[in-house]
């Protein structure tokens, strides 16, 4: 089985009101699928009260971190020096979360620890052949 990286982290969802609202979410990492990325929201925060998950690609993140980036659904940005914005579009609707750097950029250095950048593909090839033999036992 694949190693996962999970972490517990603050997101600060911006909307009109005068005070953005801060929930935990989770940043998670999962060797199986190496490209991508997730966000966990708890289920207060979606409009169906179920808990709602953002997949993502993990070079995706780290690009953000340092300068706009993305198209369709998930764009990520720098805000100031110390903060992410994460905008998220969906037929319900924008999310606009914002982050501190220091749990995304720990999230991302364990990620890479895990799956080496430009290791992905070969993950996913040794996952591929792994399941091959165990299928033909």
């Amino acid at each position: 089985m694949p190693p996962v990286v999970e972490q517990p982290a603050k997101a600060r969802l911006i909307t009109d009101a005068a005070q953005h609202k801060t929930v935990p979410v989770t940043l998670l990492y999962d060797g199986a699928d190496p490209l991508a990325m997730r966000i966990v929201f708890p289920p207060e925060v979606s409009l169906d009260r179920s808990e709602v998950v953002w997949a993502f690609a993990r070079d995706l993140l780290e690009t953000g971190l340092r300068l706009p980036s993305g198209t369709g659904d998930v764009l990520v940005w720098p805000c100031g020096r110390a903060q992410t914005v994460l905008e998220f579009h969906s037929p319900d609707g924008v999310a606009l979360v914002q982050f501190d750097n220091a749990p995304l950029r720990r999230f991302l250095e364990s990620s890479y620890a895990m799956v080496p950048a430009g290791k992905e593909h070969h993950e996913i090839e040794v996952e591929n052949e792994l399941g091959n033999l165990l299928h033909k036992t």
